[in-house]
């Protein structure tokens, strides 16, 4: 007879453990016990799951008993699926931890990291192009989540300025961007009550939103446009340039003077370095802000953005507010206030240990590794629809990245046609529990709105997924898709792959059912979000 699939796990166990009476032998044996190092369970014992314990335990303890949990999660290295940075030198981490008890916003206290959060300011606009003419102004934030929100924020109070002095509506503000967005830029349209207009991908323009489709969104309640430098589903770069021509042309014959705002979450710290003769930045007039993460290719740990603005005329009066607190008068504009200053001080650890010309190699050999990949799958079982490793016209097939299509060092792919015919049995996604099970961690999903039947996986290749590394994820996708042409063999692999569930990740989680029936006014989305 089979076991109930319904087992309450946390019932199994109090039913499992000792008797009470039993419990407290054990506890008076063990303390005696003249071969105890010490009492890691017992200390424990007991400790409340989901309620503060009435008494603390011994902070060894505490320790012993978090970091043996922690041990659950996958390994940061072989996790794929994140474009966040997940290794810095051991200088840096000295660093970080000698700094971790500062906080950034306490500007008199902490002059040094003031300092150097400026300084980080200048050495990212130099890296963008900014004008020379003018004053460039940024800050740094939680993330690029946090920037895109002050982004946003700024070209919609600029946008409401101009109307109410022309003395027109100013309620109904709308911005325009490719429905392969990251979901932080539909949180701030839903947030900040501006209207999401999704221009939708199609294959033939890699997945990502093509300029011409997106001028038809546009009109005058348009308050900037989102151009996305490394899209999340497959790594392309929108094209920046020809989005600002577009919208020249359209201000010729309109008058509307919409913004560019770029989500350089990732690109902008890859652009630069890999792709100089690119031009997305602040050298083209219309980009008015720009944001990205310092946590993904800026190489630092997470909890690091950054947001500039091309000059400090673009940020918006209304956005700033003046501080006399702590014991000087300064200036805040960031929607978290309290933020630590280790992140930023490992930023510029960053920007002295490497250098313009660290960051382009480490950018070079992340794509090198990507091409790597991408020919590989290529030549087995898979179509790749990123296109990293494609030579341009008149290229050659070299090192540099400039001889290949431009954009992040990420590899998106399917199975081919031709195995799919083969073997229709095969589901894709089995391919991500199968490699969950050799401790990589890749991600199977449905791409944007125009594109949602298409299936892919995507590898993020960052700096520590080496050649070495890399051709051992080679060998295992292709050990795994040789396994599953057998049907009956196949069950067999992804029965053993099944994650099992975890019931206390549930609780944390919203119930549906506590928010009624919202089918009706729910808001349309296209990325990875979903109404809930």
């Amino acid at each position: 007879m089979s076991l109930s699939r319904h087992i309450d796990a946390e019932e199994v166990i109090q039913k499992s453990k000792d008797a009470p009476r039993t419990q407290s032998y054990r506890q008076v044996h063990e303390r005696r016990s003249v071969h105890q190092s010490w009492s890691r369970d017992e200390d424990a014992q007991g400790v409340p799951k989901y309620s503060m314990p009435e008494v603390g335990i011994p902070s060894k303890a505490a320790y012993q008993l978090l970091h043996d949990e922690t041990q659950l999660d996958g390994n940061p290295l072989l996790n794929l699926a994140s474009f966040v940075h997940t290794w810095m030198p051991e200088e840096a981490n000295k660093l970080i931890m000698e700094n971790i008890n500062k906080n950034q916003v306490d500007l008199d206290e902490y002059p040094a990291a003031t300092i150097i959060h400026n300084r980080c300011i200048s050495m990212i606009a130099s890296l963008w192009k900014a004008p020379s003419v003018g004053k460039v102004i940024g800050t740094s934030t939680a993330g690029s989540s946090e920037a895109i929100m002050l982004g946003g924020l700024a070209m919609k109070k600029r946008w409401q300025e101009a109307r109410k002095a022309a003395g027109k509506d100013h309620y109904h503000p709308n911005i325009v961007f490719g429905s392969n967005a990251q979901v932080a830029l539909e949180k701030f349209a839903r947030y900040f009550d501006v209207e999401c207009r999704l221009v939708p991908v199609k294959a033939s323009n890699n997945y990502v939103m093509d300029p011409k489709d997106a001028i038809q969104f546009i009109d005058e309640n348009t308050i900037g446009v989102m151009v996305i430098l490394g899209s999340t589903y497959t790594g392309h770069f929108e094209n920046v340039a020809e989005m600002s021509q577009l919208l020249d042309e359209l201000q010729e014959k309109t008058g509307w003077d919409v913004p560019i705002h770029v989500d350089g979450a990732s690109g902008a710290f890859v652009a630069p370095f890999a792709f100089p003769s690119l031009k997305w930045g602040f050298d083209i007039p219309r980009v008015v802000s720009i944001n990205t993460s310092g946590h993904k290719f800026g190489l630092v740990y997470a909890g690091i953005g950054w947001v500039l603005w091309r000059d400090e005329s673009f940020l918006n009066k209304d956005l700033v507010f003046e501080l006399h607190y702590l014991g000087s008068v300064e200036y805040s504009f960031t929607l978290n206030f309290s933020k630590p200053a280790s992140p930023i001080i490992a930023q510029m650890f960053n920007f002295l240990n490497l250098g313009f010309e660290g960051y382009r190699k480490i950018a070079i050999k992340d794509l090198r590794n990507a091409r790597l990949l991408s020919r590989a799958l290529e030549n087995t079982y898979f179509k790749v629809l990123s296109n990293i490793h494609r030579v341009l016209p008149g290229r050659d097939e070299d090192d540099d990245p400039e001889s290949y299509e431009p954009g992040l060092p990420v590899v998106s792919f399917k199975l081919s046609d031709d195995y799919k015919e083969k073997y229709p049995h095969v589901q894709q996604v089995w391919i991500q529990s199968l490699l969950r099970t050799k401790g990589w961690i890749v991600p199977n999903y449905n791409g944007p709105e125009g594109e949602k039947d298409t299936e892919m996986l995507r590898v993020v290749v960052r700096e520590t997924l080496s050649e070495d590394l890399t051709e051992r994820l080679i060998a295992d996708i292709i050990d795994i898709t040789e396994s599953m042409m057998s049907e009956a063999g196949s069950q067999i692999l992804l029965a053993s792959s099944q994650a099992s569930h975890q019931a206390d990740r549930e609780h944390g989680r919203p119930d549906k059912t506590n928010f009624g029936d919202t089918a009706e006014d729910a808001q349309i989305q296209a990325g990875f979000a979903r109404q809930c």
